[in-house]
């Protein structure tokens, strides 16, 4: 049996790509293809590629949303030439290459963090990304997941939704219906598009800060809210929901609202045993419905092949997180620091605020140190200079050696 089971996974993992026809959709608990059958997902997040991370450049004690990392690229480049870095890294970061890679290490989804502002008109730079990321993953049989990871006036109130450290989505109509505009509008582009496997609403709702708890209310509304406005337009693909208190909290929902809807947990630093999501089982059961970690990780191999064994063992497929970062082991990919970087990792920690202009000014790093950084980094985040890191895979199930 252990023989046959081995050989039906090489056979898995090797199949060339095949044309996806019909739409990916759940069916009681279970998340099937567009020929009806199981589907398990082994996915991985993009995460640092529309959203910025200030710990995925080992910013510790300096910037860490999106926002904050373009104010210290706007101050250290200029914001001419800042402009002109971000789009050769948005660029680099993620290519045909990288797609192929993650087929041939037996991954079959990928989930993609977007800003919402990527995607504010039909023209939006972001949507010439993500076409060319979507034609990529169809070649590949790689399915996509889009999660709004920063959305309009914030949802979570903390640094990962690029807002001002509180969830103002909550309590401002226009900031949800931006946000309704905007799914409305990827949804409305993707409709027909099968490698497009659904859509992850919210990113890590309401964090659990006491202060901000109040909020857990008005969430699921604000769900079906966004619901209404990706029905409107597009009736085939699934619709992802998380729980609040970063995508752990579910008594927040009422009965499934929508006929393809699948929920999502998501899972750090806790003990990698059926006990730590004993109560997403037991929400599937009752409620009849797929459920789906879209985010875990961060952690050392061991325990990641614990908790990938804990949820196939369960039924749950999963995305860990990420792809690639800066120098480290806890990812598929990694890329070496860039010279002179430690130089911007020490500025960046002193406070940014104009009334420290002076000091600022005084421990700048001198232009062609910092010229050199960023073009290092541009380098070094290619593909073929790209390190990986096979203890990563092999603790995910996956090709340690598969070709890079």
């Amino acid at each position: 049996m252990k023989r046959i089971c081995s050989s039906l996974l090489l056979l898995m993992f090797s199949l060339p790509a095949m044309a996806m026809t019909g739409f990916v959709h759940t069916q009681g608990t279970q998340l099937v293809d567009g020929q009806g059958a199981p589907l398990h997902l082994r996915g991985i997040n993009l995460g640092n590629w529309f959203e910025p991370e200030g710990y995925m450049f080992h910013f510790d004690g300096g910037p860490q949303a999106p926002r904050e990392i373009y104010d210290l690229t706007r101050s250290l480049l200029g914001p001419d030439q800042a402009k002109v870095f971000w789009q050769k890294y948005r660029e680099a970061y993620i290519t045909r290459k990288d797609i192929a890679f993650l087929k041939r290490a037996g991954f079959n989804s990928v989930r993609v963090p977007i800003d919402y502002e990527f995607f504010t008109t039909d023209n939006s730079a972001g949507f010439q990304l993500l076409d060319q990321l979507v034609q990529w993953c169809q070649q590949e049989g790689i399915y996509v997941i889009i999660d709004m990871h920063d959305a309009p006036g914030g949802q979570t109130g903390a640094n990962i939704d690029n807002a001002w450290n509180y969830p103002w989505l909550y309590s401002s109509v226009e900031e949800q219906n931006e946000l309704v505009s905007v799914w409305t509008r990827i949804a409305n582009r993707y409709k027909n598009n099968p490698a497009v496997l659904g859509y992850d609403l919210l990113n890590e709702p309401i964090a659990n800060y006491p202060s901000i708890e109040k909020f857990n209310k008005d969430l699921e509304p604000v769900y079906k809210k966004v619901a209404a406005g990706i029905r409107s337009v597009d009736t085939h693909h699934v619709l992802i929901v998380g729980g609040a208190q970063w995508d752990t909290n579910f008594s927040i929902f009422g009965p499934p609202f929508d006929s393809n809807l699948m929920y999502t947990f998501h899972a750090y630093w806790m003990p990698p045993v059926k006990a730590s999501i004993q109560k997403y089982l037991d929400f599937r059961a009752k409620n009849h419905v797929p459920i789906w970690l879209g985010e875990s990780g961060e952690n050392k191999d061991a325990w990641i092949a614990q908790f990938v064994n804990t949820l196939n063992a369960n039924d749950v497929g999963w995305c860990f997180w990420p792809y690639k970062k800066m120098d480290a082991t806890s990812s598929v990919v990694d890329f070496a620091r860039p010279p002179h970087w430690d130089e911007i990792v020490a500025y960046a920690k002193l406070p940014q605020s104009t009334g420290n202009s002076k000091a600022l000014e005084a421990a700048r790093p001198p232009q062609a140190d910092i010229d050199a950084a960023f073009a290092g980094l541009l380098k070094n985040i290619r593909y073929q200079n790209e390190r990986v890191n096979q203890g990563y895979l092999q603790a995910l199930g996956l090709h340690a050696n598969a070709a890079h």
